[in-house]
């Protein structure tokens, strides 16, 4: 049986209030399908240390975040992995977040799985 969930533009609409309201800063770096776009998350802390987070299904029918490892990755490593998964799905949505804790990002991921 087939879950509803909330299409894509809606949870990144809700995530960019959630995170707005709380003083943090959210941005959309590019538009995705409104419905069933994949989600790529580029999360920081206060402009340092960005790391990437891509929802995938998990074996229970859910959704998790899955950090992306950049290790092969040169130069500008989160630009560059992005603008390539963007060349390869153009239904795509990339959302950026800078939040003032890890423990604050580590909420929105599990509360917007």
């Amino acid at each position: 049986m087939i879950e509803p969930r909330l299409a894509s533009g809606v949870l990144i609409s809700a995530i960019k209030r959630m995170v707005e309201a709380e003083g943090d800063f959210a941005t959309v770096l590019k538009k995705g399908d409104a419905v069933s776009g994949a989600i790529l998350l580029i999360g920081q802390v206060r402009g340092a240390d960005p790391k990437i987070y891509e929802r995938y299904p998990s074996l229970d029918g859910q959704t998790a975040w899955q950090m992306t490892d950049l290790k092969e990755y040169t130069g500008d490593a989160v630009q560059d992995y992005w603008q390539k998964r963007c060349a390869r799905d153009p239904d795509l949505w990339v959302f950026e977040l800078d939040v003032a804790s890890g423990a604050r990002l580590d909420g929105l991921l599990t509360m917007f799985v």
